[in-house]
């Protein structure tokens, strides 16, 4: 198990976990990974959810009603890496249900789950020093966000203490589709490179495989979130793995292949 893209662009795919339910978020990561994602996020359920626009929010506020809790999600990330041992699987999450959970026993369980590494997505490297401590015991890879607007300080520290990949944000504002990525996403990633030679994913509205194409000519992956998210939300629990599937497989593929 690693954190790795065998080919350019690689594909984050993020999934808020337990919408529609715990079984349909597995069985959609399967089919994604069969389909050609490298790398799962789940996505922890929050009642906050802040960072997030009005897709991954609706998903947040159905799986937080069904009582989907941080102890499922990593539950469910133990029975991911089981069925796929070789997908990049991270666990995508803001600060508090860690805090709740306990900053020890988190680790200890998301590293017992199989997981690659985590992504809390409030917490900036500045004050992430426990966390920091208590991932590199268990040899969990922290992954930061940088974002267009951060600055130079920020992206080194971002850079040294980054483990597995560094996910860089395309713009400013909450996670979303959007029609066009912004000239700030390429030259982030050209001033992360300052600094680090880890992999770089950009992520935050990227929905079609026009966007995909783009990122590959500037970075090493896509993060796709609120596209995948908005199909589950448009499917029922038994269409939802297969139109997961081709979707990820046509974000491959040429635009004028795709509107044949």
């Amino acid at each position: 198990m690693a954190i790795g893209f065998d080919h350019k662009p690689g594909l984050v795919v993020y999934l808020t976990a337990g919408d529609p339910s715990l079984d349909a978020t597995r069985a959609v990561a399967v089919a994604a990974i069969d389909a050609g994602a490298d790398v799962i996020e789940l996505g922890v359920p929050f009642s906050d959810p802040l960072a997030d626009g009005p897709v991954i929010q609706r998903a947040m506020e159905r799986a937080v009603a069904r009582g989907t809790s941080l102890k499922d999600v990593i539950k469910l990330a133990g029975e991911i890496r089981a069925a796929r041992p070789e997908a990049g699987l991270v666990i995508f999450t803001y600060l508090n249900p860690i805090l709740r959970f306990g900053m020890t026993k988190f680790v200890d369980a998301a590293a017992a789950a199989g997981a690659d590494g985590v992504l809390v997505t409030d917490l900036i490297v500045e004050e992430a020093g426990e966390y920091l401590i208590e991932m590199t015991r268990v040899g969990l890879a922290p992954i930061f966000l940088a974002a267009p607007t951060s600055p130079d300080e920020r992206l080194e520290a971002i850079a040294t203490h980054s483990k597995g990949f560094i996910y860089a944000i395309s713009r400013v504002g909450i996670t979303g589709t959007q029609q066009s990525l912004t000239g700030d996403a390429s030259t982030l990633v050209a001033r992360i490179r300052r600094w680090s030679t880890l992999p770089v994913a950009v992520g935050f509205g990227i929905s079609n495989s026009e966007h995909v194409a783009q990122v590959g000519r500037f970075a090493d992956a896509a993060v796709v979130g609120s596209a995948i998210v908005e199909l589950i939300e448009n499917s029922t629990p038994e269409t939802a793995p297969g139109a997961v599937a081709r979707f990820i497989m046509g974000l491959r593929l040429p635009q004028a292949a795709l509107a044949r």
